[in-house]
């Protein structure tokens, strides 16, 4: 297939970034360059090599600009088919268009500040996606460019002697229904009433991945477009390597596990679980507290805190452990200096406040996806009941809700033992829950910590006593699980038979 060499070219921007560039480089192709409005005025003060479209039309702009590039002579010069259509063109006094250079208007933009619904509508792009589709089709004859960033390729290409080639102007085409996909779909997702239908998704690629979870797995990052904040998939990344797909997940597992603490709280995840996790009066004692839980398995961990990092704890973390990515609201100076020592380590600022820009969860299945919203509840501290002879203590009752707010985040069957707002035993995963309540306890013993006097929380009802009898055997004081297992007498009895104050959530919190 041929290359072209245009020109005649049509401009219209609303992103003008790198157009003198351009049209410095147009202009010493000596290429006819048509535009309008503020692009035409942008560009006469590059140059006065430019004729505006109304001029070439012999058409005034009308409707406040609203009308101006949808004529005949403009859109017939871009679909010209050039084998077989120049005749008509020169019948009717047109003339061909080579190279059409289009941006739209910032519509996803808009709607993402405050704007009114006018507003919004009046940045609805008519004249601009006409273009660029016209010239899209017609890529065999057409060269077609959206997005600034092209424009260094165009360059290059052009500028090696053989002008524009067939795969480049093909490639330039894909783009831009990929964009018109994109921008009618946030238009559609706009105008569309709050219903129980499933959303359309509308998402850009961020990046491709090394691997996925496994070297032998590929992998992408995705991500949804319109974000107010920053999330961990467009997170400010200060420093580091390349996130690979296990950091990312890794990385949301400990975000949004840390988002769930008002006070200066710290969480240490390995494998997608909670390995520590500590609240306490400042983030240096939260991430001390979070390191002890389970230093062995912190080692090689992702750590996130709620607060910004100062340059205490950076010390202290660089001086610990090995951890592969750090999240945190902000970074003082001085713990990005240290931090810079371990080049490789990722360090990421994200907010905690977040987007939520699609329903919740999304499971693949064979043959489909399954989606569930999110699990938001946060049971009042009020609306426990406390089913024992004995009821928690103030500071069992501030534990237990520590533990289940940390129970929440660990992969069933979940068992947490917690002590003064820190986690001293997790067990995670295990298909029988008392096994769970063995690891966690093995944990605490593992690393010095007493577990007399703590408190547990399971993610599900236990379905019977053992589990009870187990946690006293540990020393454990307090129990917070949702009940409403078919033996909870017996689950009951046996917390009072041990003096275990123990409280039901009416809730439960699974994660597979």
């Amino acid at each position: 297939m041929h290359s072209i060499k245009p020109k005649t070219a049509l401009i219209s921007l609303s992103d003008k970034s790198g157009l003198e560039e351009l049209v410095k480089f147009l202009v010493s192709k000596e290429v006819k360059m048509l535009s309008t409005g503020g692009t035409f005025k942008a560009i006469k003060e590059i140059t006065s090599e430019v004729v505006e479209v109304s001029d070439f039309t012999g058409f005034e702009e009308m409707m406040d600009g609203r009308v101006k590039t949808l004529h005949p002579k403009i859109h017939a010069g871009i679909l010209a088919r050039r084998d077989q259509d120049m005749q008509i063109l020169q019948e009717r006094g047109y003339e061909p268009i080579d190279l059409v250079v289009v941006n739209l208007y910032p519509f996803k933009e808009t709607i993402a500040q405050d704007c009114s619904f006018d507003e919004a509508i009046e940045k609805i792009d008519i004249g601009g996606p006409t273009m660029i589709r016209s010239a899209a089709k017609n890529f065999k004859d057409v060269a077609v460019v959206s997005n600034p960033s092209d424009y260094s390729r165009l360059i290059e290409e052009w500028d090696k002697g053989d002008g524009i080639s067939y795969d480049f102007r093909k490639e330039l085409s894909q783009k831009v229904f990929e964009i018109m996909a994109d921008y009618n779909l946030s238009i559609s997702n706009y105008l569309k009433e709050e219903s129980s239908s499933l959303p359309n998704y509308s998402f850009n690629k961020s990046s491709s991945l090394r691997y996925g979870e496994n070297p032998h797995q590929t992998a992408n990052l995705f991500t949804f477009t319109n974000l107010k904040h920053k999330n961990i998939a467009n997170a400010d990344i200060l420093q580091g390597k390349e996130l690979s797909y296990n950091n990312i997940v890794d990385a949301d597992a400990a975000w949004e596990c840390v988002r769930a603490f008002d006070d200066p709280a710290c969480v240490i995840v390995k494998h997608a679980n909670p390995c520590g996790v500590a609240e306490s009066d400042d983030i240096n004692s939260a991430y001390d507290l979070a390191f002890k839980t389970d230093p062995t398995s912190a080692f090689g961990g992702i750590l996130a805190l709620n607060r910004t990092l100062d340059t205490k704890t950076a010390k202290e973390i660089n001086s610990r452990q090995f951890v592969e990515v750090i999240l945190a609201t902000d970074y003082e100076e001085g713990a990005l200096a240290e931090f810079a020592k371990k080049k490789n380590v990722r360090v990421l600022k994200v907010d905690l406040e977040q987007d939520n820009p699609y329903p919740g969860i999304i499971k693949k299945v064979s043959g489909g996806i399954l989606i569930q919203s999110d699990d938001n509840y946060v049971v009042p501290k009020e609306d426990l009941k406390c089913v024992t002879k004995r009821e928690p203590t103030p500071e069992e009752l501030n534990d237990l809700m520590f533990a289940w707010r940390v129970a929440k985040f660990v992969k069933s069957n979940a068992i947490v033992y917690v002590k003064n707002r820190q986690t001293i035993g997790i067990g995670a995963g295990q298909m029988s829950r008392v096994i769970s309540a063995d690891i966690a306890n093995l944990k605490a013993k593992e690393e010095g910590l007493e577990v007399q006097g703590a408190s547990m929380a399971s993610d599900a009802f236990f379905p019977f006593r053992d589990g009870i009898d187990k946690a006293a055997s540990s020393g454990i004081s307090s129990i917070i699980q949702p009940g409403g297992s078919m033996r909870d007498d017996e689950v009951i009895a046996a917390a009072d038979e041990n003096d275990i104050a123990m409280v039901f959530t009416s809730t439960r919190h699974f994660r597979h």
